[in-house]
Protein backbone atom coordinates (compact mmCIF):
# COMPACT_ATOMS: atom_id res chain seq x y z
CA UNK A 1 0.00 0.00 0.00
CA UNK A 2 1.70 3.48 -0.96
CA UNK A 3 1.09 6.00 1.37
CA UNK A 4 0.51 9.45 0.05
CA UNK A 5 3.17 11.75 1.86
CA UNK A 6 1.77 14.91 3.33
CA UNK A 7 5.53 16.10 4.29
CA UNK A 8 8.96 15.56 3.45
CA UNK A 9 11.54 14.26 6.18
CA UNK A 10 13.52 17.43 6.26
CA UNK A 11 10.52 19.63 7.00
CA UNK A 12 8.97 19.48 10.15
CA UNK A 13 9.93 21.86 12.88
CA UNK A 14 8.75 22.64 16.23
CA UNK A 15 5.49 24.90 14.94
CA UNK A 16 3.97 20.98 13.09
CA UNK A 17 3.93 20.07 17.02
CA UNK A 18 0.11 17.85 16.88
CA UNK A 19 -0.05 17.30 13.30
CA UNK A 20 -1.01 13.73 11.99
CA UNK A 21 1.51 13.22 9.35
CA UNK A 22 2.89 10.81 6.28
CA UNK A 23 6.76 10.47 5.51
CA UNK A 24 7.94 8.63 3.02
CA UNK A 25 11.81 7.60 2.65
CA UNK A 26 14.24 5.83 3.22
CA UNK A 27 15.71 3.90 7.07
CA UNK A 28 19.00 5.99 7.97
CA UNK A 29 19.27 4.06 11.81
CA UNK A 30 17.13 1.75 13.55
CA UNK A 31 17.08 1.14 16.83
CA UNK A 32 14.66 -1.52 18.73
CA UNK A 33 14.86 -0.79 22.76
CA UNK A 34 12.67 -4.18 22.94
CA UNK A 35 9.20 -2.29 23.74
CA UNK A 36 10.88 1.07 22.06
CA UNK A 37 12.03 1.35 18.58
CA UNK A 38 13.54 4.93 16.82
CA UNK A 39 14.23 5.00 13.32
CA UNK A 40 15.70 7.88 11.44
CA UNK A 41 13.91 7.66 7.98
CA UNK A 42 15.52 9.93 5.17
CA UNK A 43 14.67 11.55 1.98
CA UNK A 44 16.48 14.04 0.08
CA UNK A 45 15.40 17.12 2.44
CA UNK A 46 16.90 15.30 5.48
CA UNK A 47 16.00 13.19 8.50
CA UNK A 48 13.09 12.71 10.95
CA UNK A 49 13.02 10.37 13.95
CA UNK A 50 10.16 8.40 14.45
CA UNK A 51 9.30 6.65 17.41
CA UNK A 52 7.14 3.23 17.49
CA UNK A 53 6.26 2.54 21.50
CA UNK A 54 3.81 0.53 22.70
CA UNK A 55 1.26 3.15 21.83
CA UNK A 56 0.91 1.95 18.16
CA UNK A 57 -0.64 -1.24 17.54
CA UNK A 58 1.04 -4.59 18.45
CA UNK A 59 1.64 -5.22 14.64
CA UNK A 60 3.12 -2.08 13.24
CA UNK A 61 5.66 -2.14 16.73
CA UNK A 62 6.70 -5.91 16.01
CA UNK A 63 7.00 -4.45 12.10
CA UNK A 64 9.17 -1.79 13.30
CA UNK A 65 11.29 -3.86 14.89
CA UNK A 66 12.41 -5.75 11.99
CA UNK A 67 13.74 -2.65 10.16
CA UNK A 68 17.33 -1.94 8.74
CA UNK A 69 19.39 0.39 7.38
CA UNK A 70 18.06 1.24 3.68
CA UNK A 71 14.57 -0.39 4.17
CA UNK A 72 11.83 1.78 1.85
CA UNK A 73 9.15 2.44 4.34
CA UNK A 74 6.42 4.83 4.54
CA UNK A 75 5.06 6.02 8.32
CA UNK A 76 1.98 7.74 9.87
CA UNK A 77 1.79 9.69 12.62
CA UNK A 78 1.88 12.62 15.03
CA UNK A 79 4.20 15.44 15.77
CA UNK A 80 5.73 15.88 19.19
CA UNK A 81 8.23 17.89 20.86
CA UNK A 82 11.51 15.46 21.62
CA UNK A 83 12.26 15.69 25.07
CA UNK A 84 15.98 14.92 24.14
CA UNK A 85 16.66 17.53 21.25
CA UNK A 86 18.92 17.17 18.73
CA UNK A 87 20.44 20.59 17.82
CA UNK A 88 22.43 19.13 15.01
CA UNK A 89 19.58 18.44 12.26
CA UNK A 90 16.99 21.13 11.28
CA UNK A 91 14.46 18.61 12.65
CA UNK A 92 15.87 17.75 16.04
CA UNK A 93 13.18 19.59 18.24
CA UNK A 94 10.57 17.29 16.88
CA UNK A 95 9.91 13.07 16.42
CA UNK A 96 6.96 11.53 15.19
CA UNK A 97 5.33 9.06 17.09
CA UNK A 98 3.98 6.58 14.64
CA UNK A 99 0.52 4.43 14.52
CA UNK A 100 1.45 2.95 11.51
CA UNK A 101 4.27 1.69 8.93
CA UNK A 102 4.43 0.00 5.82
CA UNK A 103 7.71 -1.26 4.03
CA UNK A 104 7.78 -0.76 0.30
CA UNK A 105 11.29 -2.76 0.03
CA UNK A 106 13.48 -4.27 2.28
CA UNK A 107 17.82 -3.68 1.37
CA UNK A 108 20.66 -5.98 1.74
CA UNK A 109 23.26 -4.56 3.55
CA UNK A 110 24.36 -1.47 1.71
CA UNK A 111 28.61 -1.71 0.44
CA UNK A 112 28.85 1.87 1.36
CA UNK A 113 27.09 3.64 4.31
CA UNK A 114 24.88 6.57 3.43
CA UNK A 115 26.51 9.49 5.17
CA UNK A 116 28.86 12.63 3.65
CA UNK A 117 31.81 11.94 5.81
CA UNK A 118 31.98 8.09 5.21
CA UNK A 119 35.65 8.80 3.89
CA UNK A 120 34.58 5.68 1.58
CA UNK A 121 36.94 4.79 -2.03
CA UNK A 122 35.80 6.69 -5.01
CA UNK A 123 35.82 3.67 -6.83
CA UNK A 124 33.35 2.17 -4.62
CA UNK A 125 31.48 5.85 -4.83
CA UNK A 126 31.15 5.41 -8.56
CA UNK A 127 30.07 1.73 -8.59
CA UNK A 128 27.13 1.96 -6.19
CA UNK A 129 26.62 5.65 -6.87
CA UNK A 130 22.75 5.28 -6.89
CA UNK A 131 23.50 4.53 -3.08
CA UNK A 132 26.02 7.67 -2.98
CA UNK A 133 22.83 10.12 -4.25
CA UNK A 134 21.22 9.70 -1.22
CA UNK A 135 23.59 11.19 0.96
CA UNK A 136 22.06 14.61 1.86
CA UNK A 137 25.16 16.26 0.10
CA UNK A 138 25.05 14.57 -3.14
CA UNK A 139 21.04 15.96 -3.38
CA UNK A 140 22.52 19.29 -2.00
CA UNK A 141 24.89 19.35 -5.28
CA UNK A 142 22.52 18.12 -7.74
CA UNK A 143 19.72 20.56 -6.38
CA UNK A 144 22.21 23.49 -6.43
CA UNK A 145 22.79 22.57 -10.39
CA UNK A 146 19.31 22.59 -10.76
CA UNK A 147 18.79 26.11 -9.53
CA UNK A 148 21.63 27.37 -12.02
CA UNK A 149 20.65 25.59 -14.86
CA UNK A 150 16.30 27.20 -13.84
CA UNK A 151 18.20 30.72 -13.44
CA UNK A 152 20.38 30.03 -16.58
CA UNK A 153 17.10 29.81 -18.28
CA UNK A 154 15.24 32.23 -16.93
CA UNK A 155 17.52 35.08 -17.17
CA UNK A 156 18.61 34.56 -21.33
CA UNK A 157 14.84 34.31 -21.64
CA UNK A 158 14.20 37.27 -20.37
CA UNK A 159 17.45 38.51 -22.72
CA UNK A 160 15.52 37.84 -26.05
CA UNK A 161 17.57 34.21 -26.29
CA UNK A 162 16.22 31.17 -27.68
CA UNK A 163 17.37 28.14 -26.21
CA UNK A 164 17.50 25.69 -29.49
CA UNK A 165 19.02 22.18 -29.90
CA UNK A 166 21.83 21.27 -32.26
CA UNK A 167 22.78 18.07 -33.33
CA UNK A 168 25.13 15.45 -31.30
CA UNK A 169 25.86 13.05 -34.15
CA UNK A 170 28.16 15.67 -35.99
CA UNK A 171 31.00 15.28 -38.72
CA UNK A 172 34.10 14.77 -37.12
CA UNK A 173 36.13 18.01 -36.91
CA UNK A 174 39.33 19.56 -35.87
CA UNK A 175 38.51 21.32 -32.48
CA UNK A 176 41.49 20.67 -30.38
CA UNK A 177 40.81 17.26 -28.76
CA UNK A 178 39.86 13.70 -30.11
CA UNK A 179 36.46 12.93 -30.96
CA UNK A 180 34.14 10.25 -29.72
CA UNK A 181 33.29 8.30 -33.19
CA UNK A 182 29.90 6.44 -33.85
CA UNK A 183 30.01 4.20 -37.13
CA UNK A 184 26.86 4.71 -39.05
CA UNK A 185 25.35 1.22 -40.01
CA UNK A 186 23.21 2.97 -42.78
CA UNK A 187 26.36 4.56 -44.36
CA UNK A 188 28.69 1.54 -44.06
CA UNK A 189 32.40 2.97 -43.90
CA UNK A 190 31.07 6.05 -41.92
CA UNK A 191 31.58 8.03 -39.09
CA UNK A 192 29.63 10.49 -36.63
CA UNK A 193 31.65 12.28 -34.41
CA UNK A 194 30.13 13.48 -31.12
CA UNK A 195 30.33 17.65 -30.78
CA UNK A 196 32.77 18.25 -28.62
CA UNK A 197 31.11 21.95 -28.77
CA UNK A 198 27.70 23.23 -31.09
CA UNK A 199 30.37 25.65 -32.18
CA UNK A 200 29.43 25.71 -36.09
CA UNK A 201 25.72 24.75 -35.81
CA UNK A 202 25.35 27.97 -33.21
CA UNK A 203 27.29 29.73 -35.66
CA UNK A 204 24.80 28.45 -38.72
CA UNK A 205 22.02 30.08 -36.23
CA UNK A 206 22.86 33.18 -36.52
CA UNK A 207 23.06 32.98 -40.43
CA UNK A 208 19.60 31.51 -39.85
CA UNK A 209 18.68 34.95 -37.87
CA UNK A 210 18.03 33.14 -34.53
CA UNK A 211 19.91 36.38 -33.33
CA UNK A 212 20.25 35.18 -29.69
CA UNK A 213 20.99 31.69 -29.32
CA UNK A 214 21.02 29.22 -25.66
CA UNK A 215 21.60 25.97 -25.12
CA UNK A 216 22.28 23.64 -22.06
CA UNK A 217 24.63 21.37 -24.19
CA UNK A 218 26.33 17.98 -24.12
CA UNK A 219 29.66 18.28 -25.12
CA UNK A 220 31.85 15.68 -25.42
CA UNK A 221 36.07 15.16 -25.22
CA UNK A 222 38.10 11.94 -25.96
CA UNK A 223 40.84 13.55 -23.66
CA UNK A 224 42.78 12.66 -20.24
CA UNK A 225 40.90 13.47 -17.38
CA UNK A 226 41.65 15.75 -14.00
CA UNK A 227 39.44 16.93 -11.39
CA UNK A 228 37.69 19.22 -13.77
CA UNK A 229 37.56 17.61 -17.14
CA UNK A 230 34.90 14.57 -17.82
CA UNK A 231 34.83 12.81 -21.09
CA UNK A 232 31.36 14.26 -21.16
CA UNK A 233 30.27 17.39 -20.05
CA UNK A 234 27.55 20.16 -20.18
CA UNK A 235 28.05 24.04 -21.43
CA UNK A 236 26.28 26.86 -20.88
CA UNK A 237 26.24 27.72 -24.78
CA UNK A 238 25.49 30.60 -26.45
CA UNK A 239 25.41 33.20 -29.46
CA UNK A 240 24.31 36.54 -30.10
CA UNK A 241 23.99 38.23 -33.59
CA UNK A 242 25.12 42.15 -34.09
CA UNK A 243 26.94 41.66 -31.21
CA UNK A 244 30.96 42.41 -30.23
CA UNK A 245 32.49 41.92 -27.37
CA UNK A 246 31.49 44.64 -24.86
CA UNK A 247 27.80 43.54 -25.72
CA UNK A 248 28.57 39.80 -24.91
CA UNK A 249 29.97 40.97 -21.50
CA UNK A 250 27.60 43.10 -20.76
CA UNK A 251 24.95 40.26 -20.61
CA UNK A 252 26.95 37.61 -19.19
CA UNK A 253 28.04 39.77 -16.39
CA UNK A 254 24.18 40.41 -15.49
CA UNK A 255 23.73 36.55 -15.79
CA UNK A 256 26.22 36.32 -13.25
CA UNK A 257 24.99 38.85 -10.91
CA UNK A 258 22.40 37.15 -11.21
CA UNK A 259 23.29 33.40 -10.35
CA UNK A 260 25.51 34.52 -7.51
CA UNK A 261 22.63 36.35 -6.09
CA UNK A 262 19.49 33.50 -6.83
CA UNK A 263 21.04 30.99 -6.01
CA UNK A 264 24.22 31.56 -4.02
CA UNK A 265 22.51 35.16 -2.05
CA UNK A 266 25.94 36.90 -2.90
CA UNK A 267 26.03 39.86 -4.26
CA UNK A 268 28.92 40.32 -6.86
CA UNK A 269 29.65 44.28 -8.01
CA UNK A 270 29.74 44.53 -12.03
CA UNK A 271 31.60 45.15 -14.14
CA UNK A 272 34.00 42.95 -13.38
CA UNK A 273 37.98 43.92 -14.07
CA UNK A 274 39.79 43.34 -17.13
CA UNK A 275 43.14 42.04 -17.44
CA UNK A 276 44.79 42.06 -20.96
CA UNK A 277 45.73 38.24 -21.95
CA UNK A 278 49.70 40.63 -21.70
CA UNK A 279 48.90 41.93 -18.44
CA UNK A 280 47.77 38.53 -17.18
CA UNK A 281 50.71 36.40 -17.68
CA UNK A 282 53.05 39.47 -16.51
CA UNK A 283 51.58 39.58 -13.13
CA UNK A 284 50.48 36.36 -12.58
CA UNK A 285 51.92 33.72 -15.07
CA UNK A 286 48.87 32.68 -15.82
CA UNK A 287 45.91 33.72 -18.38
CA UNK A 288 43.49 32.00 -15.63
CA UNK A 289 44.33 34.15 -12.63
CA UNK A 290 43.58 34.11 -9.48
CA UNK A 291 43.46 37.42 -7.53
CA UNK A 292 42.16 36.25 -3.96
CA UNK A 293 45.66 37.01 -3.21
CA UNK A 294 48.86 39.21 -3.93
CA UNK A 295 52.37 37.25 -4.54
CA UNK A 296 52.61 39.13 -8.13
CA UNK A 297 55.38 38.14 -10.54
CA UNK A 298 58.39 40.61 -10.36
CA UNK A 299 60.51 40.94 -14.01
CA UNK A 300 64.69 40.30 -12.88
CA UNK A 301 66.04 40.26 -16.33
CA UNK A 302 67.89 43.64 -15.59
CA UNK A 303 69.24 43.17 -12.20
CA UNK A 304 71.19 39.76 -12.83
CA UNK A 305 72.10 40.97 -16.73
CA UNK A 306 76.16 40.73 -16.73
CA UNK A 307 75.93 38.82 -13.16
CA UNK A 308 78.31 36.25 -14.50
CA UNK A 309 76.34 33.96 -12.67
CA UNK A 310 76.07 30.97 -15.77
CA UNK A 311 72.56 29.82 -15.50
CA UNK A 312 71.32 33.28 -15.55
CA UNK A 313 73.64 34.37 -18.10
CA UNK A 314 73.26 31.83 -20.15
CA UNK A 315 69.64 31.82 -20.03
CA UNK A 316 69.16 35.57 -20.94
CA UNK A 317 71.43 35.21 -23.74
CA UNK A 318 69.37 32.75 -25.34
CA UNK A 319 66.27 35.05 -24.80
CA UNK A 320 64.83 33.56 -21.44
CA UNK A 321 63.35 35.54 -18.32
CA UNK A 322 63.97 35.67 -14.77
CA UNK A 323 61.09 36.20 -12.76
CA UNK A 324 60.16 35.84 -9.11
CA UNK A 325 57.45 36.09 -6.32
CA UNK A 326 57.20 37.40 -2.77
CA UNK A 327 55.87 35.51 -0.38
CA UNK A 328 55.37 37.61 2.93
CA UNK A 329 56.15 35.54 6.20
CA UNK A 330 57.96 32.78 3.84
CA UNK A 331 61.02 33.16 5.68
CA UNK A 332 59.56 31.18 8.72
CA UNK A 333 57.22 29.29 6.58
CA UNK A 334 59.24 27.46 4.26
CA UNK A 335 62.04 25.30 5.65
CA UNK A 336 64.11 23.92 2.96
CA UNK A 337 62.08 20.33 3.20
CA UNK A 338 59.23 22.42 2.48
CA UNK A 339 61.34 23.99 -0.58
CA UNK A 340 62.32 21.15 -2.08
CA UNK A 341 59.38 19.75 -2.45
CA UNK A 342 58.27 22.75 -4.60
CA UNK A 343 61.39 22.45 -6.04
CA UNK A 344 59.98 18.98 -7.41
CA UNK A 345 56.31 20.34 -8.09
CA UNK A 346 57.49 23.43 -10.40
CA UNK A 347 60.10 20.46 -12.19
CA UNK A 348 57.02 19.36 -13.46
CA UNK A 349 56.60 23.31 -15.59
CA UNK A 350 60.01 22.74 -17.28
CA UNK A 351 61.77 24.76 -14.20
CA UNK A 352 65.84 23.33 -13.57
CA UNK A 353 65.16 24.26 -9.89
CA UNK A 354 63.88 27.06 -7.58
CA UNK A 355 66.30 29.46 -6.29
CA UNK A 356 65.16 30.93 -2.88
CA UNK A 357 66.55 34.69 -1.01
CA UNK A 358 64.76 35.11 2.63
CA UNK A 359 64.64 38.13 4.52
CA UNK A 360 64.84 36.45 8.51
CA UNK A 361 65.19 39.16 10.89
CA UNK A 362 67.56 41.44 8.75
CA UNK A 363 69.99 38.42 7.89
CA UNK A 364 69.78 37.56 4.15
CA UNK A 365 69.87 33.98 3.06
CA UNK A 366 69.82 32.54 -0.52
CA UNK A 367 70.26 29.23 -1.80
CA UNK A 368 72.49 30.99 -4.66
CA UNK A 369 74.35 33.39 -1.59
CA UNK A 370 77.51 31.80 -2.47
CA UNK A 371 77.42 33.22 -6.37
CA UNK A 372 76.04 36.78 -5.06
CA UNK A 373 77.11 39.60 -2.17
CA UNK A 374 75.03 40.41 -0.09
CA UNK A 375 74.28 44.04 -1.29
CA UNK A 376 73.16 42.08 -5.06
CA UNK A 377 70.77 39.43 -2.76
CA UNK A 378 69.14 43.00 -1.18
CA UNK A 379 68.17 44.50 -4.48
CA UNK A 380 66.57 41.38 -5.84
CA UNK A 381 64.34 41.27 -2.62
CA UNK A 382 64.03 45.65 -2.82
CA UNK A 383 62.88 45.12 -6.24
CA UNK A 384 60.59 42.12 -5.27
CA UNK A 385 58.99 44.74 -1.93
CA UNK A 386 60.33 41.58 0.59
CA UNK A 387 60.09 43.09 4.16
CA UNK A 388 61.38 41.52 7.21
CA UNK A 389 60.02 37.85 7.07
CA UNK A 390 59.64 37.35 3.76
CA UNK A 391 60.73 35.20 0.81
CA UNK A 392 61.32 35.25 -2.81
CA UNK A 393 61.43 32.43 -5.02
CA UNK A 394 62.64 32.81 -8.34
CA UNK A 395 62.61 31.01 -12.10
CA UNK A 396 65.12 31.02 -15.12
CA UNK A 397 63.95 30.21 -18.10
CA UNK A 398 62.22 30.45 -21.15
CA UNK A 399 58.92 32.68 -21.00
CA UNK A 400 56.90 29.82 -21.11
CA UNK A 401 58.90 28.25 -18.33
CA UNK A 402 58.73 31.07 -15.97
CA UNK A 403 55.22 31.96 -16.37
CA UNK A 404 54.00 28.35 -16.06
CA UNK A 405 56.32 27.38 -13.14
CA UNK A 406 55.46 30.66 -10.60
CA UNK A 407 52.02 30.69 -12.03
CA UNK A 408 51.57 27.38 -10.85
CA UNK A 409 53.40 28.34 -7.75
CA UNK A 410 52.07 31.36 -6.61
CA UNK A 411 48.50 29.33 -6.00
CA UNK A 412 50.16 26.51 -4.39
CA UNK A 413 51.76 28.55 -2.16
CA UNK A 414 48.72 30.61 -1.54
CA UNK A 415 46.77 26.83 -0.03
CA UNK A 416 49.10 26.12 1.69
CA UNK A 417 49.18 29.34 3.71
CA UNK A 418 45.80 29.71 3.86
CA UNK A 419 45.14 32.52 1.64
CA UNK A 420 42.24 30.94 -0.40
CA UNK A 421 38.83 31.71 0.59
CA UNK A 422 36.35 29.62 -0.83
CA UNK A 423 33.57 32.37 0.07
CA UNK A 424 35.65 34.94 -1.83
CA UNK A 425 34.34 34.97 -5.55
CA UNK A 426 36.61 37.08 -7.81
CA UNK A 427 35.69 37.23 -11.20
CA UNK A 428 37.34 38.77 -13.66
CA UNK A 429 38.22 39.09 -17.84
CA UNK A 430 40.70 37.96 -19.33
CA UNK A 431 40.72 39.64 -23.08
CA UNK A 432 42.96 40.48 -26.07
CA UNK A 433 44.63 36.63 -26.93
CA UNK A 434 46.97 36.22 -29.11
CA UNK A 435 45.49 34.80 -32.05
CA UNK A 436 47.84 32.43 -33.08
CA UNK A 437 50.39 29.97 -30.85
CA UNK A 438 53.35 27.51 -31.85
CA UNK A 439 52.79 23.73 -31.09
CA UNK A 440 55.99 22.31 -29.68
CA UNK A 441 56.33 21.26 -33.27
CA UNK A 442 56.85 25.42 -34.21
CA UNK A 443 53.56 24.79 -36.69
CA UNK A 444 50.96 27.51 -35.95
CA UNK A 445 47.51 26.74 -34.54
CA UNK A 446 44.21 29.23 -33.60
CA UNK A 447 44.95 29.50 -29.74
CA UNK A 448 40.69 29.57 -29.09
CA UNK A 449 39.69 28.00 -32.53
CA UNK A 450 40.36 29.25 -36.35
CA UNK A 451 36.54 30.96 -36.74
CA UNK A 452 37.75 33.51 -34.33
CA UNK A 453 38.06 37.14 -35.60
CA UNK A 454 41.67 38.62 -35.06
CA UNK A 455 41.49 42.50 -34.26
CA UNK A 456 40.85 44.00 -37.70
CA UNK A 457 43.26 46.85 -37.21
CA UNK A 458 45.67 44.46 -36.83
CA UNK A 459 45.44 42.43 -39.84
CA UNK A 460 49.08 44.07 -41.09
CA UNK A 461 50.59 42.01 -38.22
CA UNK A 462 49.49 38.53 -40.93
CA UNK A 463 52.17 39.54 -43.17
CA UNK A 464 55.04 41.05 -40.27
CA UNK A 465 54.24 39.76 -36.41
CA UNK A 466 51.81 36.85 -36.56
CA UNK A 467 52.65 35.84 -33.33
CA UNK A 468 52.13 39.27 -32.25
CA UNK A 469 48.55 39.66 -33.71
CA UNK A 470 45.57 39.81 -31.49
CA UNK A 471 42.14 38.40 -31.42
CA UNK A 472 38.71 39.65 -30.24
CA UNK A 473 39.17 36.92 -27.83
CA UNK A 474 37.79 36.71 -24.12
CA UNK A 475 37.61 34.39 -21.04
CA UNK A 476 35.69 34.43 -17.84
CA UNK A 477 37.70 33.30 -14.72
CA UNK A 478 36.63 32.90 -11.41
CA UNK A 479 39.31 32.24 -8.26
CA UNK A 480 41.61 31.05 -10.94
CA UNK A 481 39.67 28.73 -13.12
CA UNK A 482 38.27 29.46 -16.35
CA UNK A 483 34.94 29.19 -16.46
CA UNK A 484 34.21 30.00 -20.05
CA UNK A 485 35.80 31.56 -22.87
CA UNK A 486 34.54 33.03 -26.55
CA UNK A 487 35.00 35.02 -28.89
CA UNK A 488 33.52 37.59 -31.86
CA UNK A 489 33.66 35.37 -34.71
CA UNK A 490 34.68 35.97 -38.28
CA UNK A 491 31.37 36.28 -40.59
CA UNK A 492 33.33 37.64 -43.84
CA UNK A 493 34.30 34.56 -45.86
CA UNK A 494 36.94 36.49 -46.99
CA UNK A 495 38.71 36.58 -44.00
CA UNK A 496 37.70 33.62 -43.08
CA UNK A 497 39.80 31.65 -46.02
CA UNK A 498 42.46 33.81 -45.29
CA UNK A 499 42.76 32.58 -41.55
CA UNK A 500 42.45 28.77 -42.77
CA UNK A 501 45.32 29.69 -45.09
CA UNK A 502 47.48 30.73 -42.10
CA UNK A 503 47.02 27.96 -40.22
CA UNK A 504 47.78 25.48 -43.43
CA UNK A 505 44.99 24.38 -44.70
CA UNK A 506 44.39 23.53 -48.03
CA UNK A 507 40.81 24.94 -49.84
CA UNK A 508 40.61 20.75 -50.35
CA UNK A 509 40.59 20.58 -47.05
CA UNK A 510 38.60 23.35 -46.04
CA UNK A 511 35.72 22.25 -48.02
CA UNK A 512 36.12 18.42 -46.29
CA UNK A 513 36.08 20.12 -42.48
CA UNK A 514 34.37 22.89 -42.92
CA UNK A 515 32.31 23.44 -46.25
CA UNK A 516 28.63 23.55 -45.26
CA UNK A 517 30.25 26.40 -42.99
CA UNK A 518 31.70 28.10 -45.73
CA UNK A 519 28.86 27.87 -48.04
CA UNK A 520 26.61 29.43 -45.14
CA UNK A 521 28.99 32.47 -45.55
CA UNK A 522 28.23 33.35 -48.61
CA UNK A 523 24.43 34.19 -48.00
CA UNK A 524 24.47 37.46 -45.62
CA UNK A 525 26.45 36.19 -42.23
CA UNK A 526 25.64 38.67 -39.88
CA UNK A 527 28.42 39.90 -37.44
CA UNK A 528 27.79 37.59 -34.53
CA UNK A 529 29.84 36.34 -31.09
CA UNK A 530 29.79 34.23 -28.23
CA UNK A 531 30.49 32.16 -25.41
CA UNK A 532 30.41 29.04 -23.78
CA UNK A 533 30.58 28.18 -19.97
CA UNK A 534 31.84 24.55 -17.89
CA UNK A 535 28.20 24.45 -16.33
CA UNK A 536 30.08 21.91 -13.88
CA UNK A 537 32.59 23.92 -13.04
CA UNK A 538 30.36 26.91 -12.36
CA UNK A 539 28.71 24.64 -9.91
CA UNK A 540 31.45 22.62 -8.73
CA UNK A 541 33.43 26.06 -7.73
CA UNK A 542 30.31 27.80 -6.50
CA UNK A 543 29.68 24.47 -4.09
CA UNK A 544 33.54 24.76 -2.96
CA UNK A 545 34.22 21.42 -4.11
CA UNK A 546 37.25 19.91 -5.37
CA UNK A 547 36.26 17.53 -8.32
CA UNK A 548 33.30 17.90 -11.20
CA UNK A 549 32.38 14.22 -9.92
CA UNK A 550 30.68 15.81 -7.17
CA UNK A 551 28.12 17.89 -9.39
CA UNK A 552 27.56 15.22 -12.09
CA UNK A 553 24.87 12.35 -10.96
CA UNK A 554 26.52 9.73 -12.92
CA UNK A 555 30.17 10.69 -13.69
CA UNK A 556 32.88 8.52 -15.61
CA UNK A 557 35.88 7.60 -13.43
CA UNK A 558 39.56 8.31 -14.40
CA UNK A 559 39.99 5.69 -16.75
CA UNK A 560 36.60 7.22 -18.16
CA UNK A 561 34.40 4.39 -17.24
CA UNK A 562 30.88 4.24 -15.90
CA UNK A 563 31.27 1.75 -12.58
CA UNK A 564 27.45 1.72 -12.61
CA UNK A 565 26.50 0.27 -16.08
CA UNK A 566 30.25 -0.98 -16.82
CA UNK A 567 30.28 1.18 -19.62
CA UNK A 568 32.35 1.31 -22.44
CA UNK A 569 31.86 -2.83 -22.97
CA UNK A 570 32.41 -4.85 -25.93
CA UNK A 571 29.72 -4.70 -28.81
CA UNK A 572 28.69 -7.77 -29.89
CA UNK A 573 29.90 -9.88 -32.85
CA UNK A 574 26.41 -9.34 -35.18
CA UNK A 575 26.37 -5.67 -34.60
CA UNK A 576 30.13 -5.21 -35.51
CA UNK A 577 29.28 -7.18 -39.31
CA UNK A 578 26.56 -5.18 -39.82
CA UNK A 579 28.43 -1.46 -39.12
CA UNK A 580 31.13 -3.51 -41.41
CA UNK A 581 34.10 -3.33 -38.12
CA UNK A 582 36.38 -6.29 -38.19
CA UNK A 583 38.39 -6.22 -34.54
CA UNK A 584 42.65 -6.43 -35.00
CA UNK A 585 43.78 -7.91 -31.87
CA UNK A 586 46.85 -6.71 -30.76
Amino acid sequence: MLYKRTHMCGELRLADEGKNVVLNGWVAKARSLGGLVFVDIRDKTGITQVTFNEDAPEEVLEAAKGLSREYCIGVKGVVKERSSKNPNIPTGDIEVFASDLTVYSTSDTPPIYIKDDDNVNDDLRLKYRYLDLRKHKMQRNLTFRHKIVKCTRDYFDEQGFTEVETPVLIKPTPEGARDYIVPSRVHNGYFYALPQSPQMFKQLLMVGGTDRYVQIAKCFRDEDLRADRQPEFTQIDLEMSFAGVDDVIEVQEGFIKRVMKEVKGVDVVTPFPRLSYDEAMERYGSDKPDTRFGIELIKLNDIFEGCGFELFTKNLAEGGDIRGICVPGGAAEFSRKKIDKLTNEVKHYGAHGLIWIKNDGGAVTSSIGKYFSEEDLKAVLDRCGAENGDAVFIVSGTPKVTYDSLGFLRRRIAGLMGLLDDNQFNFLWVVDFPMFEQDEDGNLKAMHHPFTQPKLDQLDKLDTDILGLKANAYDIVLNGVELGGGSVRIHDKDLQARMFKVLGLTEEECQEKFGFLIEAFKYGAPPHAGLAYGLDRLVMLLLGEKSIREVIAFPKNQNAECPVCEAPAPAGAGQLEELGIELIEE
